[in-house]
């Protein structure tokens, strides 16, 4: 009896080795023990970009792809015209924190991309809406975390607050004893501590330099 089967002879399929490991979105097989050997860790990227339609959908539709871990995602001009620097928190094993600076290295609006130190320095801005049945205690507690009334009425109050990530968690804390009705936080936004550059791409002292007076005389 002839067999008519074609293409090349080799085991069964149920015999067939088959690797430990998953793979991710992108179908690369991902080793169980090299990932189990890297615990996720937060950290901070700022990238330089040109100011072009589109760039921060380009940036988030990077990470969706990847299915990187990003907890906020900022963006801003700079003292350079024509482009601005998004600031980025993400949670992600080692590998994966060197995937996020490489691939953003690749995206072509993309001028210059570093992950800061831990000594950065950090900061956000939140508004906050409670109830306002005690306006004494809210603005007490406004006054505490150097915060801004920007809104008061009979039925609702709303503040203002600064800076780094611990600061705003304690002050959320402290005001929902008064009913947080909405909340609006920025994410982090970064730059490197000193006079050290954050990124490469812009120059520092170079914005807002005073003109010199005309001292000529007729």
């Amino acid at each position: 009896m002839s067999d008519n089967r074609t293409g090349l002879q080799g085991p069964a399929p149920d015999e067939r080795p088959h690797p430990d490991g998953r793979r991710n979105a992108q179908g690369i097989r991902i080793d169980p023990e090299a990932e189990s050997e890297h615990e996720p860790r937060r950290t901070v990227f700022s990238a330089i970009v040109e100011d072009e339609p589109g760039v921060l959908s380009r940036v988030a539709g990077l990470a969706a792809r990847r299915q990187f871990n990003i907890e906020s995602l900022t963006v801003g001009p700079t003292t350079v015209e024509g482009h601005s620097r998004i600031t980025m928190v993400v949670e992600e094993p080692e590998p994966g924190i060197d995937q996020i600076e490489k691939q953003l290295a690749k995206l072509k609006p993309v001028i210059s991309v570093g992950e800061l130190d831990d000594d950065a320095v950090r900061a956000e801005l939140v508004l906050l809406k409670v109830r306002g049945e005690d306006p004494d205690k809210v603005h007490a507690i406004t006054e505490m975390y150097d915060g801004h009334t920007l809104d008061a009425g009979p039925e609702t109050i709303t503040v203002q607050l600064s800076g780094d990530e611990r600061k705003i968690d304690d002050a959320v804390d402290a005001f929902r004893r008064f009913g947080i009705i909405e909340i609006a936080r920025t994410g982090q936004t970064a730059l490197a501590h000193g006079s050290k550059k954050t990124v490469p791409g812009e120059e520092p002292g170079t914005s807002g330099e005073p003109t010199k007076p005309n001292t000529n005389t007729q």
